[in-house]
């Protein structure tokens, strides 16, 4: 679970104007670091088949979100994904 402090810095670091915390760059930025630390958790608790579900629930509104961005402005997606290290 992200913290607040952590939740801040990423906010601050992806946000496009002063206060922004509802731009598709900090959505994916924080769905990014909840899918991280959800891997994480699952690669130990093998058979948490609720938050497996909650896992791609959130891999879809990522992707949803990335595509969004990606019809918009394809710059923005690029430096998007290269920020976050998306695709390889």
């Amino acid at each position: 679970m992200l913290t607040t402090q952590e939740k801040e810095k990423i906010i601050g670091d992806f946000e496009t104007h002063d206060g922004d915390t509802g731009s598709p760059e900090v959505q994916v930025a924080l769905l990014t670091e909840r899918i991280n630390e959800l891997t994480e958790h699952l690669k130990i608790h093998r058979k948490d088949h609720a938050s497996r579900r909650g896992l791609l629930k959130m891999v879809g509104t990522r992707s949803a979100l990335l595509k969004y961005v990606s019809k918009k402005d394809v710059k923005r997606y690029q430096k998007i994904i290269s920020r976050l290290g998306l695709r390889k």
